[in-house]
């Protein structure tokens, strides 16, 4: 039987190899291990299941959702489709209804007399008629099927880049830790999460923030890589209550602060760091301001785990304040 390591499917499928990590511990692959081999490796029936897992995704089939497709009957996956196509159908008519009014309203404006109160015809009967069978929000809304896939995706930067925020991160102390090797995101993370709790930080400072970031980055041919993590604790010239002690094997660290694009993702949507960077690329306000490639921390880039020092000070209740949200965080500076 065929075997391919997690860095040849990471290459061969464009997926980086913390998706496929997450998707084993979601129970929607497995991996083994070859005696005297180092690295996880996946058999023909792993491949293929990613294969699919990716084609569903690319449908904006949920991970859940897929999950129950690949483990259930083929009637369970029949009614999740038929859903997923009802949902689009609805979604589809919505579209369709907004633009039926934004024409009723850009005729209006037309047609209407000048003058300063030329707004006044938004509030006319007939334009209020065609609004209300619409949805308050517009992320309910998708693409019309008509368009075509250049106007789509030019759609879709437009809506998706007015949730990118600027940020401007203030300096900050940190408890650090960084881990290489094996799953270095769990195993970096289980390390701050037994400092958050034995140090009682959320009590000392519960505006504490935990940010990571891969150092170092994932090279080519390897199936390793490492991550660091920051946990935000009171500066040295905290009252002596507030103060913590940082035991090896962390580090104190003093971080400068920075400007930064912010997008706010669901965990595993890190293929969204693309969009960010596209987005950055093409502003008229801002350039990219990476750090030094030898240094091998994702440019500077940080990932901002949201609720998680309090989830981590809970330890991580199922009915915890934690919902997998992350701010993805480019540096940035003026053009």
């Amino acid at each position: 039987m065929d075997y391919m390591t997690i860095s040849e499917v990471s290459s061969t499928f464009q997926v980086s190899t913390r998706m496929l990590r997450y998707y084993e511990k979601a129970g929607l692959i497995t991996s083994t291990r070859r005696e005297g081999y180092a690295y996880r490796i996946y058999d023909a029936d792993a491949v293929r299941s990613i294969q699919q897992i990716l084609i569903l995704r690319k449908l904006q089939i949920p991970l859940k959702q897929i999950n129950r497709m690949m483990r259930g009957s083929k009637e369970e996956a029949i009614r999740i489709l038929e859903t997923h196509i009802r949902e689009m159908n609805d979604h589809e008519a919505a579209f369709r209804r907004m633009k039926h009014a934004l024409e009723t309203l850009l005729k209006l404006l037309r047609e209407g007399p000048s003058g300063q109160n030329y707004m006044e015809l938004v509030q006319e009967d007939t334009i209020v008629e065609v609004t209300k069978l619409l949805p308050l929000t517009k992320h309910q809304l998708k693409e019309d099927t008509n368009m075509s896939a250049a106007e789509n995706n030019a759609k879709e930067m437009v809506e998706k880049g007015s949730c990118v925020r600027i940020v401007q991160l203030p300096p900050f102390t940190a408890a650090s830790y960084q881990f290489t090797g094996e799953n270095p995101e769990e195993a970096a993370g289980e390390v701050i999460s037994s400092f958050i709790r034995s140090s009682g930080l959320y009590e000392k400072k519960p505006d504490a923030r935990m940010f990571g970031f891969n150092h170092p980055d994932p090279e080519p041919g390897s199936d390793l890589h490492g991550y660091e993590i920051w946990v935000t604790i009171p500066d040295d010239n905290a009252a002596p209550a507030c103060l913590v002690d940082v035991p090896a094997p962390l580090t104190k660290k003093h971080f400068a602060g920075g400007l930064y694009a912010a997008y706010t993702i669901q965990f595993p949507e890190f293929w969204e760091w693309q969009f960010l960077t596209e987005w950055v690329n093409k502003s008229e306000t801002w350039q990219a301001d990476f750090h030094d490639p030898a240094l091998k921390d994702m440019g500077g880039c940080l990932e901002e785990h949201l609720n998680w020092v309090y989830s981590a000070h809970m330890g991580f209740p199922e009915n915890g304040r934690i919902d997998g949200k992350l701010d993805l965080m480019l540096p940035i500076r003026p053009r």
